[in-house]
């Protein structure tokens, strides 16, 4: 009988773990899920998985759970993932994740390769199904003898339109610290008609641009830190132009480059004797002082907002000017923020999410010399709070990797990112019987 063991029992791990109990159903295998929080990991499962708590720190207890299994997948913060792969270095377990590949994870290749192991990384939604996506098409152009120029890649998890109920269009679906500190500190970096272009961090939100996806509308993209990096993950030595974002609904951008501008997305330091502090006290610390001036004149004068913007609406939505306490003993601007954002941009039981891709490939024809563009989306909308979409595209990849693994089909070696035809060809294939499927459309 194969074991697995998944670590971290947190909002993406519940499609992986309903996945890979079907699988072990068929295969007879074991599954063991741990987590610091034990209730939380009890919640998560269906015997006969079994639930454990972990802690990272007892090496005789992580020796034994590892040492015990035939394969591990970390779900656990992408800072912890160095830790994991020590222990299974140790133990020789194969090891997935779906983070991006660390300096302290690639420095272990050799390693993992003299072991005969596998450590799969970037084995979710963004970075993962954006890479094996990206890929097949590249390759296939390149492979029909065509010369690509561009490439631009964006992402988007964000609320159903059937949920929506703010004027932001947004609700936290995935990792709320990540969203406020997206582009900190900056700069971004991408390749445009030959150019190296950067944007820093104060602009980044003002620099967007629109794009249309076909049966989930009109969005805006801002660029993500860095582009350049995916010219050698690619393969795309010598492409004119690339660039990778981050999707919105249109109006989301230019309200949040508020918050950058007035430094309540700064996670650089502590803000000190604010255990009581207001959300409107909060927002008040940034501004000029006046004897008589409303916090929100302030605001609004500050930043040139007249009194019919529909910046307006935004703000307010957030009960940004009110004495309800934030409730943060202490913490860093973004934390305070971040905590502020929690009260209104938490999924409720019954909404739903959306997760959406889109890729642009400009080539010249190999036949006619005419420059041609192709584009490729995939959206998905969740079921509930639980049954997220965040948690299918980031899951089922990995359940997907696991199950090709413990049954033969990736007997790979090494330090490996899903943009290989033996990785992305079976993955993506079982990802359009679960429903991800991407749709190509024709633009030249």
């Amino acid at each position: 009988m194969k074991k697995i063991l998944i670590l971290g029992a947190g909002l993406s791990s519940n499609s992986l773990i309903s996945f890979l109990e079907k699988e072990a159903a068929a295969h007879q295998w074991q599954i063991t899920v741990g987590d610091r929080d034990p209730e939380l990991a009890r919640s998560k499962v269906t015997p006969p998985t079994r639930s454990t708590d972990i802690d990272l720190r007892d090496d005789h207890q992580m020796d034994r759970e590892v040492g015990d299994a035939d394969l591990v997948i970390s779900m656990l913060p992408a800072r912890l993932h160095p830790v994991v792969a020590r222990f299974c270095l140790k133990n020789k377990k194969s090891l997935i994740t779906a983070s991006y590949e660390s300096p302290e994870m690639k420095q272990m290749e050799e390693e993992v390769k003299a072991a005969g192991l596998l450590f799969l990384n970037e084995m979710g939604l963004d970075p993962g199904i954006d890479h094996m996506s990206a890929m097949q098409v590249i390759e296939r152009i390149k492979g029909e003898g065509h010369r690509l120029t561009a490439f631009e890649s964006f992402t988007g998890g964000l609320v159903a339109p059937e949920s929506d109920d703010n004027p932001w269009h947004y609700k936290f679906t995935w990792n709320p610290t990540n969203v406020v500190l997206a582009g900190w500190p900056g700069p971004a970096v991408f390749l445009q008609c030959g150019r190296l272009k950067y944007i820093p961090y104060n602009r980044i939100f003002r620099r967007t641009e629109y794009m249309d996806i076909d049966g989930f509308g009109r969005f805006e993209g801002y660029a993500n830190r860095d582009s350049l990096k995916y010219i050698e993950r690619y393969n795309l030595h010598g492409i004119d132009t690339i660039y990778r974002g981050t999707l919105r609904r249109p109006g989301f951008s230019q309200a949040w480059n508020i918050f950058v501008q007035l430094g309540a997305t700064d996670n650089s330091y502590v803000m000190l004797n604010e255990e009581e502090m207001t959300h409107c006290e909060f927002i008040n610390s940034f501004l000029y002082y006046h004897p008589k001036d409303s916090v929100e004149v302030k605001l609004y004068r500050a930043f040139h907002i007249d009194q019919d913007s529909p910046l307006i609406e935004l703000l307010e939505s957030l009960d940004l000017f009110s004495d309800e306490k934030i409730g943060l003993r202490k913490g860093t601007p973004a934390q305070f923020l971040e905590a502020i954002l929690m009260k209104k941009w938490s999924l409720k039981p019954d909404d739903k999410d959306l997760v959406v891709m889109w890729h642009k490939f400009n080539y010249i024809d190999h036949h006619s010399r005419e420059e041609k563009i192709l584009t490729s989306s995939m959206g998905i909308t969740g079921e509930n709070q639980v049954q997220t979409a965040m948690a299918k595209t980031v899951g089922l990849p990995l359940g997907i990797a696991a199950k090709l693994r413990l049954t033969g089909r990736l007997d790979l070696t090494g330090l490996y990112i899903p943009t290989i035809k033996e990785i992305y060809d079976p993955v993506l294939s079982e990802l359009r019987e679960n429903g991800i499927i991407f749709r190509e459309k024709d633009k030249s």
